[in-house]
Parts: C-alpha cells; sequence; structure tokens
C-alpha cells in the first residue's frame, strides 16, 4: 500500500487513449510518476484514432504528474525487456504494472459478433497476441522488478460478466484468459508481497465514442444510449484506490468492477456520478 503517490513509480500499457489514458491522468493527478507505453508515439498507428503517447504524457503533466512515454509492441518481448531495463535503470523499483493493452479491435465492422465458424482467425490472433500474451509477457520482465522490494500490485483491465457467456467468442475466451493470468500469477506472487487482479470497467466513452456521437464527460446523458456509460476517468479513480488500499492483499486474485469498487471507496465519475456496474449488452440493448 502507498500512502503517497508522489513516490510512486507505475506503468500503464497502451496508454495512449481509452482507459490507459484514464488511469494515466488519474494516477498523474495524484502525483503518481507514470510510464505510459505503446505503439503510438508522436504519430497513430490505429485507423480512425489521432491519439499518441506524447499526447497523454501532456495531459499527465498537466494535472500534475510526471509522465515518460515510451514507445513499446507489447506483442514483442525484445522491446518489453528494453523498457523492463530501461525502468529499472532510471528508477530502480515499480510499484504498479496496468496491463492494458489490447488488439482485436481493428476492422471493427458488423461482423464482430458474429457466431465463432465466422469469425476471421486474425481477430482471435491479435486479441491473444496483443492481449493475453502481452500481458503475459510485460508482467514476466516487471514482476522481478517488484519482486526485490517484495512490493507491488499488478491490475489486468478486463470484462467480466460473472462467467455469462458474451460476443464474440474470441473476445470472450481472451478475458477469460486474461482474468485467469491474474490469478495465477496473484498465487504465485503472494509470497512476494505482490497483489495481482483484474479490474472491469463498464461501456466507456472513449475518445472515439465522444467524437462518433459529439459530447463530452458532461453532457453525454442527453444521448440516451450513453446514459449509462462511464468516462475513461472512472475506472483511473478506481486504480488510485487500490493502489492505496491498506487492505489490497484481501483483493489478490480477484475480478472487480470498477461500479462496485466506487460504492467501496466512494470515488465518483468527472461529472459527480456514480455509475454502477454495467455491462455492453444493458447498455445497447
Amino acid at each position: 500500500m502507498i500512502s503517497n503517490l508522489k513516490d510512486a513509480i507505475c506503468i500503464v500499457t497502451g496508454g495512449t487513449r481509452g482507459a490507459g489514458r484514464g488511469i494515466a491522468l488519474e494516477l498523474g493527478q495524484q502525483g503518481a510518476t507514470v510510464v505510459v507505453t505503446g505503439r503510438s508515439l508522436n504519430h497513430n498507428f490505429t485507423e480512425k484514432n489521432p491519439e499518441t503517447l506524447n499526447e497523454t504524457a501532456q495531459l499527465v503533466e498537466e494535472v500534475g504528474g510526471k509522465c515518460h512515454p515510451i514507445m513499446c509492441d507489447h506483442t514483442k518481448e525484445d522491446d518489453i525487456i528494453k523498457v523492463s531495463r530501461m525502468i529499472k535503470e532510471k528508477f530502480g523499483k515499480v510499484d504498479l504494472l496496468v496491463n492494458n493493452v489490447w488488439g482485436g479491435y481493428e476492422r471493427y465492422d458488423n461482423t464482430f459478433d458474429d457466431n465463432f465458424w465466422k469469425q476471421p482467425l486474425w481477430r482471435w490472433d491479435k486479441m491473444f497476441n496483443s492481449g493475453v500474451r502481452a500481458h503475459f509477457l510485460t508482467s514476466k520482465y516487471i514482476a522481478p522488478i517488484m519482486m526485490e522490494h517484495k512490493y507491488g500490485l499488478i491490475i489486468n483491465t478486463t470484462f467480466w460478466d460473472e462467467g455469462r457467456f458474451f460476443t464474440p467468442l474470441p473476445y470472450n475466451v481472451a478475458k477469460n484468459a486474461v482474468n485467469r493470468l491474474a490469478y495465477c500469477m496473484a498465487l504465485e506472487l503472494k509470497k512476494y508481497n505482490i497483489a495481482v487482479l483484474s479490474l472491469s470497467p463498464g461501456w466507456m466513452r472513449t475518445e472515439k465514442i465522444k467524437r462518433e456521437y459529439l459530447v463530452d464527460d458532461y453532457n453525454y446523458k442527453e444521448i440516451e444510449i450513453l446514459k449509462k456509460t462511464e468516462s475513461t476517468r472512472y475506472i483511473g479513480k478506481a486504480v488510485v484506490s487500490l493502489l492505496t488500499d491498506p487492505n489490497i492483499k484481501e483483493k489478490t486474485s480477484k475480478v472487480l468492477y470498477v461500479g462496485n469498487l466506487a460504492r467501496e471507496y466512494g470515488f465518483t465519475d468527472l461529472d459527480g456520478s456514480q455509475p454502477e456496474r454495467c455491462i455492453a449488452s444493458d447498455v445497447i440493448e
């Protein structure tokens, strides 16, 4: 547990946009030093998404944090080794790792929720290589840094619906693998005083969604379908609360919901609301 985040060294993978950027901003607002990683340092690699890591870094510093953007393709082991060495040499420790990088949303279209026999193999490969495998590889090289100091928290961002089926099948299986990965790592790292858990947000108003619907984080309720959504900063507030929880060991190995944590810790979203746990199908239907 860390009481003063000004001394905290935090890594957020996939920090270019979405949940990664929201988490980085909330950590930065508490004065933490945040390392954000991804492929889009100065220009983006994802179609129709203009955000970059350097923009995230600038925003983090504007709210009071220190931010170090590092270009890293988390599907490449050599990239992760290089980043882990840089972090160890520069900071000597890591207090928090948020495994947030993900893949498989590329070429998102009306085939996304198709039956498994209609799913393209590239979507399966992307979700496992850029998601599950990337989480495993990053944890593999960052956990030993935490082990040296016998302290740390690893959070895998995920989606969870209490075991119920959700589509598409590759996404379902990959997210369950992410959750199981956290569970197993938690058991192996427990003796080193390192907690590992999965954290599931509801449907978030990402930068892309706000552009599509022409809304911000305060007027979004004017659009009926967005009324139950949450900002990307909401999950960031959950991460801050977990990192500063003196009883974090009690949550290790679990899958937690951002909405439930808001009620437990007492934080709210940017507009003062406290969205309940909400799955995508609840919103869309």
